[in-house]
């Protein structure tokens, strides 16, 4: 274990963390074109790629340092990457699956210096970078042809692979954590942890696991069918720093299922769900204030240990967040001592 794990552990245990917002609300607010998401090698590239956020890690990388710096200022502890869509399944939509390495690196590498540059500012604050990883935009578990439901529109095999070049350029460069999110499909999750546990063993290293599932609507499942208890315990071997919910529900509808992690869960709890639900128009109308209220209940009945923004979230959002998330301690982690010696 390295200083960074032990730093982040020993505050886990002091107090709540605050992962960051949202990303893509964020890169809303600038009205892109087309343009923005072209340098001089992407000037006569074939697919249109507005849109495509991950790409502006490297052709606007000042709009993802500023989102980063924002939300650092607003009080977050943990950045995550802008690499939601960044294996070669999601890139082919844009045919720049030969970037994949790219977009990770440079993803990693600016939140980096932004987390460096805030706890060099705050020692007693410090920073830390999470490497995202979206569920891609193919299911292992379900077939997308009604008339043929053995039918897979990606294997195992092939999601281990794009997990594992996704992997090499966010560790190299730099996160401190890696963040499996918005599991839909927890076949999906388990080939991510399978990558890294792989690559850690291949190169003999080793940083904390984060994974965050998401409850599709009102049943309480996950696309796939799984309950919070049947995902967690699905991959409740990983070894895992946290496990949380995120994203589809706003806090309120989060609240039984957390609940529920809540009291299974041995390792850290994290939550970061939308900014409400979205309104007719796919907005997210839920004030800073109103979230904060909702997530209060769960920091009070001592559910959590990290808390975000997903969805419609901003650094006005985090704000509030972080403020209410000063008042109450962390959940209690019986075998915490555990996560540290491992």
């Amino acid at each position: 274990m390295n200083s960074r794990e032990e730093q982040l552990l020993s505050l886990a245990q002091e107090r709540i963390l605050v992962l960051d917002g949202a990303m893509g609300t964020m890169i809303q607010r600038y009205a892109l074109e087309e343009e923005d998401f072209r340098n001089e090698s992407l000037k006569d590239h074939s697919h249109a790629l507005k849109g495509n956020n991950d790409l502006l890690s490297v052709t606007r990388p000042d709009i993802i340092r500023a989102i980063h710096q924002a939300y650092f200022e607003a009080g977050a502890d943990i950045a995550e990457t802008n690499t939601f869509s960044g294996t070669s399944i999601a890139q082919a939509d844009y045919g720049l699956e030969s970037l994949v390495y790219d977009i990770n690196y440079q993803s990693a590498k600016i939140a980096r210096e932004v987390a460096d540059e805030f706890t060099a500012i705050e020692p007693n604050k410090p920073r830390f970078v999470a490497g995202s990883l979206g569920p891609t935009n193919k299911t292992a578990s379900l077939s997308p042809d009604v008339n043929d439901p053995g039918y897979r529109a990606v294997t195992f095999d092939e999601l281990v692979e794009a997990y594992t070049e996704q992997i090499t350029g966010l560790i190299e460069g730099g996160v401190d954590m890696l963040l499996v999110e918005t599991v839909f499909d927890t076949l999906n999750a388990k080939a991510a942890l399978f990558a890294i546990n792989t690559y850690f063993e291949e190169n003999q290293l080793s940083l904390p696991i984060m994974v965050s599932g998401t409850i599709t609507d009102a049943s309480g499942r996950t696309l796939s069918g799984q309950t919070t208890e049947a995902f967690w315990n699905s991959i409740m071997h990983g070894n895992l720093l946290s496990v949380g919910l995120n994203c589809a529900l706003g806090a309120k509808d989060l609240q039984p299922y957390l609940r529920e992690l809540s009291r299974h869960a041995h390792c850290l709890v994290t939550a970061h769900p939308n900014a409400g639900l979205p309104n007719e128009f796919g907005e997210y109308d839920q004030t800073p204030q109103e979230m904060a209220a909702e997530l209060e209940e769960f920091a009070k009945k001592g559910y959590l240990n990290v808390i975000g923004g997903c969805c419609g979230s901003t650094p006005e959002h985090i704000q509030a967040i972080t403020q209410m998330a000063e008042r109450y301690p962390p959940r209690p982690v019986a075998n915490h001592k555990v996560l540290v010696a491992g």
